[in-house]
């Protein structure tokens, strides 16, 4: 397998819905609860993106199982396109989730167990989206489980590793009990700052199977497109885009955020003009690139939002 073959396979190009709340847990650690701890948290980025590429891998390799339809299988699966070994692909996958359970054992054995927890908890979800006899992302569910697996999962363990020594949030465990404990405030908080990025991820998935839902229809694929229909899709997606400045909205009047995230609403004009296109074109394969403008145009503007708090 080239180096090429072996990207397409992962799709590199769509980590970035994985490093963007990576990146907005770091700088939201700084801004509201003033500490980072810059190697564990690499060492965590490190974990996270090989297992998101191999969820990715999953997603493909059973794909490529179970697809109906020949021309799909063939002509449009990667495996199938280029001719790997299903052998191949599935061993690749194993050594993916093997480090990442090497990597999510030490970061607990340093930062506690809640850690092991909520990476378990991700990584179950991550690997049983598109996995078993009935996955997630064949059910009305895709959308739910990837906006708050990566949109709050990944957002929370950034924030839990650079702050676990403030026990935020912090689970004890002693020969014959448990103690979890946290602050309420900073759980409330973490769950409100995440809303922008679950909103957009989940959208990312709902924009794919509004484009698909013909072909994910003949392929046995029922997602929350089929159930609700495409008008009410449309609608869904207009409502977690401009949901997302709402949110922002809400976090500067309960002080989560630092004055600087109005920078956010910069992006406003281009988001609109995102979706009205994606309204007009969908859904033509060219309406989901949209999606992908729209996410790292609302989540760059959050990043600027913070960086600018933090400097000022």
């Amino acid at each position: 397998m080239t180096p090429k073959v072996f990207f397409e396979v992962v799709e590199i190009r769509t980590k970035v819905a994985s490093v963007i709340p990576f990146i907005i847990g770091v700088l939201f650690s700084l801004t509201f609860f003033q500490q980072v701890h810059i190697w564990k948290s690499l060492l965590f980025f490190a974990g996270m993106i090989i297992f998101d590429m191999a969820t990715t891998a999953i997603n493909n390799y059973m794909d490529f199982k179970k697809a109906k339809s020949a021309e799909y299988k063939f002509e449009e699966n990667i495996i199938g396109m280029a001719g790997i070994s299903d052998v191949i692909v599935r061993n690749m996958i194993f050594a993916m989730v093997l480090f990442t359970l090497f990597v999510g054992v030490i970061l607990a054995v340093q930062t506690g167990w809640l850690f092991l927890l909520m990476g378990g908890a991700c990584c179950f979800i991550g690997i049983f989206y598109t996995f078993g006899p009935i996955p997630l992302s064949r059910m009305p569910l895709g959308e739910l489980f990837s906006g708050f697996t990566m949109g709050l999962g990944i957002f929370a363990m950034t924030i839990y590793l650079n702050t676990y020594d403030l026990k935020a949030f912090y689970l004890t465990l002693t020969r014959n009990k448990f103690l979890l404990e946290g602050n309420l405030w900073s759980v409330l908080a973490i769950v409100v700052a995440s809303l922008p990025m679950v909103f957009t991820i989940a959208n990312i998935m709902l924009g794919n199977n509004l484009r698909d839902l013909d072909r994910d229809i003949e392929n046995h694929r029922y997602t929350l497109v089929f159930y609700i229909g495409r008008s009410k899709g449309l609608l869904l997606f207009q409502l977690l885009n401009y949901g997302c400045y709402l949110i922002f909205i809400i976090g500067l009047l309960m002080r989560i955020y630092p004055w600087p995230i109005i920078f956010t609403f910069l992006s406003l004009p281009l988001v609109h003009r995102n979706v009205r296109r994606f309204l007009q074109e969908s859904p033509q394969p060219k309406s989901f690139g949209y999606t992908i403008k729209n996410l790292l145009l609302l989540n760059g503007s959050y990043i600027l939002g913070l960086v600018i708090g933090i400097l000022v």
